[in-house]
This record gives C-alpha cells, sequence and structure tokens, in this order.
C-alpha cells in the first residue's frame, strides 16, 4: 500500500448471506453460543450481580483502554474510585470515563431495547471527554504505527459517514434477522470500525456497542462479557483480518476469529465467575466461624462488589455508626479476609484474593 491508501467505499449491511454463513462460520457459531448460555447461567449463580459487574467491568475498562495503549493498574484504578482526589492522571480518567459510559449504555440498551445514533454520539463523549461528535473534516486515516504507513482510508465526507451509520444502527437494532446475533456481532464490529465515525475513540466505543448488542439479544443479562482481552492478546491478527476484508470483502477470517472470541472469553468469564464464587462461599463461611459477632451476609457482599473498602462504604450499606464500621473493617483483617492500606487519610481495605482472581488474563 502506498502513502495514500485509497478510500474503500464500504458496502451498505446486510452482506451477502453465503459469505457470511459457510459451513466453518456455523460450526462456530453453534460452540460460541453454547459456551455464551453457559455464562448466561453461570453469572444467574452470583446472589448479587453487582459484584460480578463491578470487578468485571473495571477490568474492561482498563484492558480495552490497554489497546489503546492507555496504560494503568488495577490498583491505581480501585483508588480513583473509592478516594475523592483533587487530581488523577490522564491515564485514569480515560479509564474511569470508559467505565461510567459502559454502565450509561446498559441503562440506555436496558430502558429503550434499541439504539440510536445519537446515544453512539453520547456514548463517545463520555469516553473521549469532548463534543466534537462524528467526523465533519475530511484527513483521517488509519496509520501503522511503527511504519507511519496508512493501512485505511474511512469515508471522509460527513454524509456518507452518517448514511453508513444509520444503515449500521438499523441493522444493530433488528430483531428479525435470519442471521445468528453472533454472526450479525462480528459484520456490525467489522462495519463500525471501517466507519471510524469520530476523531478519537471509535475502538472503545466499537467494544462498548458489542456488549449492548449481547444484551439487546438476550444472549447476557448484564455486562460481563468483552472480548478486549482477546484482542489484547491476538492484536496483529485483529487488525490484519479487519483490513483483509475491507480490502478484499473476505468474510469468513474475520467472522471466524469473533466467534473464537466470544467462545474463549466465554470460558475464561465462566472460568473466573465460578472462583469468585467458591471465594465467596468461603468468605461467609470463615466470617461466620472466626468472627460470628459481626457476620452479616450485607456485609461480606460489600466487600466482593466493592474491592477497596472503607469506613463510608460500610456505614451506608450497613447502617451503622462509624465506630462500629470501623471494628468490622478492622476485624475482617485480623482474620485475613482483607488487608489495608493507607490512602492520604483515608485507610482502603483491600479484598486481595478477589482483585487476584478479576486480574486473571485470558491465556
Amino acid at each position: 500500500m502506498g502513502q495514500n491508501a485509497p478510500h474503500h467505499k464500504l458496502e451498505l449491511l446486510p452482506p451477502p448471506r453465503e459469505k457470511v454463513e459457510t459451513i466453518e462460520i456455523l460450526r462456530q457459531t453453534n460452540r460460541s453460543t453454547a459456551a455464551l448460555a453457559e455464562l448466561k447461567g453461570i453469572a444467574k449463580t452470583i446472589p448479587n450481580q453487582a459484584m460480578l459487574i463491578n470487578a468485571i467491568v473495571l477490568q474492561e475498562a482498563k484492558d480495552s483502554s490497554e489497546i489503546e495503549n492507555i496504560i494503568t493498574t488495577q490498583d491505581e484504578l480501585y483508588k480513583a474510585l473509592t478516594v475523592k482526589r483533587a487530581s488523577i492522571s490522564a491515564e485514569i480518567k480515560e479509564v474511569v470515563n470508559y467505565r461510567k459510559a459502559i454502565f450509561s449504555g446498559f441503562h440506555l440498551a436496558k430502558e429503550q431495547g434499541f439504539i440510536r445514533v445519537n446515544d453512539i454520539v453520547s456514548i463517545q463523549q463520555e469516553l473521549v471527554d469532548n463534543t466534537a461528535g462524528i467526523r465533519s473534516t475530511p484527513g483521517t486515516v488509519l496509520k501503522n504505527d511503527k511504519t507511519g504507513e496508512v493501512v485505511y482510508t474511512p469515508p471522509q465526507d460527513k454524509a456518507e459517514i452518517l448514511e453508513l451509520l444509520t444503515n449500521f444502527i438499523n441493522h444493530y437494532n433488528r430483531n428479525d434477522s435470519e442471521l445468528s446475533p453472533l454472526i450479525n456481532l462480528a459484520i456490525l464490529h467489522y462495519q463500525f470500525e471501517s466507519i471510524h465515525p469520530f476523531y478519537d475513540g471509535n475502538g472503545r466505543t466499537g467494544r462498548i456497542l458489542n456488549i449492548l448488542f449481547l444484551i439487546l439479544n438476550d444472549l447476557i443479562d448484564v455486562p460481563i462479557l468483552y472480548l478486549s482481552s482477546y484482542i489484547i492478546k491476538n492484536k496483529p491478527e485483529y487488525y490484519r483480518l479487519l483490513n483483509k476484508t475491507n480490502h478484499e470483502g473476505e468474510w469468513e477470517n474475520w467472522i471466524m476469529f469473533m466467534l473464537k472470541a466470544v467462545e474463549n472469553t466465554s470460558k475464561h468469564t465462566i472460568m473466573k465467575i465460578t472462583t469468585i464464587k467458591t471465594l465467596l462461599d468461603n468468605t461467609i463461611i470463615k466470617v461466620q466461624k472466626e468472627s460470628p459477632k459481626i457476620y452479616r451476609k450485607e456485609l461480606v457482599e460489600l466487600l466482593f462488589e466493592q474491592p477497596y473498602s472503607k469506613i463510608d462504604f460500610v456505614v451506608s450499606r450497613l447502617g451503622v455508626e462509624r465506630k462500629a464500621a470501623s471494628r468490622y473493617l478492622k476485624e475482617l483483617e485480623e482474620i485475613g479476609v482483607l488487608e489495608s492500606q493507607k490512602v492520604g487519610r483515608e485507610t482502603l481495605y483491600i479484598n486481595k484474593e478477589l482483585i487476584e482472581i478479576t486480574s486473571v488474563r485470558l491465556k
């Protein structure tokens, strides 16, 4: 490809069925659908869904941002969410914004049962913290980080971008499609990344749209399946296949990549949830046995919902005095359930084992 990769005319959706429903794709769709159905079932065994969502969403915010080379640690993130600070780094702010954008997208999807183009714009605004909106000035190209070579030129004309986005969202919200929703997920993700409607935040917005699509299609109930860790692990392949589909209109390998991402990530998330459930059950038994006076189910659940806990959280959840809340947390530290850490004036109590489970990367 030369210095100026030509603008490739993006086709409107849907693509020809024979290109996106090969025997290989259909076989893999069955495997991915089964893994996702198992995940949906296992997630229901956790009594308090907020425990799952908080831990997994934060890990996703970190991973998805890492794809864009925004690097943070889990420790920094939890501290940023738990302790009020005058200043947090730009990287942390981006990851915290990503988490907020997931939650606002989730509420929109639940309330409306569909997503509009304006909703995509507001999710992206929350992510990047500016109101530039849909690209209106030509000149956006995608380059190879290392060589500076232009690998793809997305649509440049605002009218064309809007036409493609309208077509995208109509396809996204269709529930009469004969195609499997997982094949549609792969098609939609390709299309959104190729339209590249914003100056910034396209990858992250596209990954949030994936999760909302799974929720809108009843494949999962809560936002807990994320493909970012799989994409990080296979980043060169992800971009190679995206480009290959762009230049050659060859869908099979791209769709297979996305379907395998769903299968692998579902299995990995099932393993995490099962381990979290075991830890929760064991923690309940431990506290009942070693600190029966302070045992309350809500207290233990709080430590899983807020892995970095503090006195204020216990006060508001259990409706107890600060002194009692402080005593509970100290006692939980004494029996080895929590570890304390000073951050500024605050003492945070950390559920170390839970943090370790949630930060296990995809093999």
